[in-house]
């Protein structure tokens, strides 16, 4: 008899947050979950991994609407919680790694910082088929749509599968379910964050910086993540963790490269 399917479920806004309970729940049913994420927030850590410092997990208690499911709380980042849950916590390798679902957006440059989008490249350079979700609202929300769409998707994964090295970086809009349109493939937009340091004193008289920042849309592609939320679909990327500008290649072969001039 085949095994059930087993899906490890991580994020980056902390094992308590609404955005995993949901996606837990949207999976229940699916196959096997375990859940292991950080115990605290780890928003915008992008790949960090713990080195200095010890690494610790604990049980968890937490429930999906069939029943307790395994969990772990873990003193680290998202990264850390995929490698902890492959090397001691899971006992086989997952079908699926799914992370999320994120409190904002993933779209654009903020996947070079996020700790969802890292936990799921984490899982795809160990070769398991990985999703990020993101629900593009800042802050709460209603995740009940982004739970439906999250187990479609991932429905769609467990059945067929995806390449090597490839995962899907999915952002869904902030609309009911019945108000989506649809869903496009889309490419990452070019953005940037205008950002700056406000100095600030504390209590004692020294000084402190607080970054803010505004996102800029750089991008008037129809076919990028941020028109398809914008434009009420949900929007699915695939991206890798091979960040070889191949483009570049052959005009940098024609360069003297002689350093021993």
């Amino acid at each position: 008899m085949k095994e059930r399917p087993l899906i490890l479920i991580s994020n980056d806004d902390g094992i308590e947050a609404a955005g995993i309970l949901s996606l837990a729940a949207a999976m229940d049913g699916l196959g096997d979950i375990i859940v292991v994420a950080p115990l605290h927030e780890q928003s915008a850590v992008g790949h960090a991994i713990t080195m200095r410092d010890p690494v610790r997990a604990r049980p968890w208690p937490f429930r999906v609407p069939s029943g307790q499911v395994t969990a772990f709380a873990v003193t680290g980042t998202p990264a850390d919680c995929v490698k902890l849950a492959m090397d001691k916590l899971v006992p086989r390798k997952p079908d699926l790694v799914i992370s999320g679902i994120n409190h904002g957006p993933n779209t654009a440059v903020n996947i070079i910082y996020s700790g969802t989008v890292s936990a799921a490249t984490e899982a795809s350079i160990l070769g398991i088929p990985a999703i990020a979700f993101s629900y593009c609202k800042w802050g709460g929300g209603d995740f009940e749509a982004s739970g439906r769409v999250a187990r479609q998707i991932a429905q769609r994964v467990l059945k067929g599968g995806l390449t090597p090295g490839i995962l899907l970086n999915v952002n869904i809009p902030d609309l009911p379910f019945d108000d989506i349109k649809g869903v496009m493939i889309t490419r990452q937009a070019r953005s940037k964050w205008e950002e700056s340091f406000a100095e600030r004193k504390d209590p004692y008289n020294r000084t402190y910086y607080w970054l803010s920042g505004t996102f800029v849309n750089l991008d008037t592609g129809e076919n990028t993540d941020v028109f398809a939320v914008e434009n009420g679909f949900v929007s699915v990327t695939p991206i890798h963790h091979d960040l070889t500008a191949y483009s570049a290649l052959d005009s940098l072969e024609k360069w003297n490269w002689d350093i021993t001039e």
